[in-house]
């Protein structure tokens, strides 16, 4: 037996490979390692919103696909800091064009005695504590009208919780007083159909008036129209006496009429002498028509509660100021009149 010593070795030459390293030199592979991660990964597209088109406009013309979203960001659209505040559509008025149509009518004379007895205003008289007074309240029917700058803000209702309370006082003095501004023009209407008195009170004579022109829409109601000596004062009587006056005002002749009247013609001024609000329904109808409304309250007889009654059947006129009549005492002691030296 052999000694392991003495079996021959062989000479030292190039090493063998293995028979995986042989493999790989032969098939190409590679040795196992990580696969190489990018720098940067790419950006994902941005959705697009799509136009939503009619059935019509997308047979019409395909939408187009959108294209491909580039790396910069979008540039957004400069939004104003401040946008006009968007008007509430109870403000917004929206008139018809008609237009202004004259007043015409044979004048009268007013008697300025019979004025004075009644304790109106006399036109060109001495300035007094009831000039003084209603010249405040028409200054604010004025400023009132121009805010609003429409042919119903011209519209005055003179109305009064119960009878006796001094409406026709009121709107005697009233229109007076506003027929004394430069280049104005007014019209006093009896709308009290069941007692008219607005013809008594200046001493003008009778004839047909408010109602005969609602009753017939052949009658244009400017024919109707008495003119006075008083310059820019008209005075529409109350027509004839009718059972269904409360109907006509509520019919749709009445805004014709009123339209005919006040609209084309911005420094005309219409007043209306209405029955008591708690005596009569016509108060309530004319209301709608107009755009102040003026309650008289009498300091010695009118209740609150009544007061509180009439102005809820007035609420169809958007505003409904107060006057307060026959009054003798106030609080801060004024007393008009005193400075131009005609103290009563």
């Amino acid at each position: 037996m052999t000694e392991h010593k003495k079996i021959p070795v062989p000479p030292e030459g190039p090493k063998e490979s293995s028979l995986l390293e042989r493999a790989s030199g032969a098939f190409g592979f590679d040795p196992f390692k990580a696969a190489p991660v990018p720098h940067r990964l790419p950006d994902a597209p941005m959705k697009r919103a799509k136009v939503r088109r009619t059935d019509e406009a997308a047979d019409a013309a395909p939408v187009d696909p959108a294209p491909e979203a580039s790396a910069e960001p979008p540039v957004e659209e400069a939004v104003p800091e401040s946008l006009p505040a968007p008007i509430a559509p109870s403000q917004v008025v929206v008139e018809r064009q008609v237009g202004a149509v004259a007043l015409r009518g044979k004048r009268f004379p007013v008697d300025r005695e019979l004025l004075r007895e009644q304790g109106l205003i006399v036109p060109d008289g001495a300035v007094n504590a009831l000039v003084e007074e209603f010249r405040i309240v028409k200054r604010r029917v004025l400023e009132s009208a121009h805010a609003t700058g429409t042919a119903r803000s011209r519209r005055i209702l003179v109305c009064s919780p119960h009878p006796g309370e001094g409406k026709t006082f009121c709107a005697s003095n009233l229109a007076i007083a506003l027929a004394a501004e430069r280049d104005s023009e007014v019209l006093l209407i009896d709308a009290d159909f069941a007692k008219p008195s607005i013809l008594s009170t200046f001493g003008l004579p009778k004839g047909p008036g408010f109602m005969d022109c609602l009753a017939n829409d052949n009658v244009p109601p400017e024919d109707l129209v008495i003119g006075t000596d008083i310059p820019g004062l008209w005075v529409l009587p109350a027509g004839n006496q009718t059972n269904a006056d409360s109907e006509y005002l509520a019919s749709r002749r009445t805004a014709e009429v009123l339209d005919r009247l006040s609209m084309g013609a911005p420094n005309r001024i219409l007043i209306f002498d209405s029955p008591p609000a708690l005596a009569a329904s016509p108060a309530a109808e004319l209301a709608k028509q107009v755009g102040q409304a003026i309650l008289v309250a009498r300091a010695d007889s009118t209740a609150q509660s009544a007061l509180e009654d009439a102005a809820e059947l007035l609420s169809g006129c958007p505003d409904v100021k107060l006057v307060l009549n026959a009054a003798h005492f106030s609080p801060s002691g004024r007393k008009f009149g005193t400075y131009y030296g005609y103290g009563e």
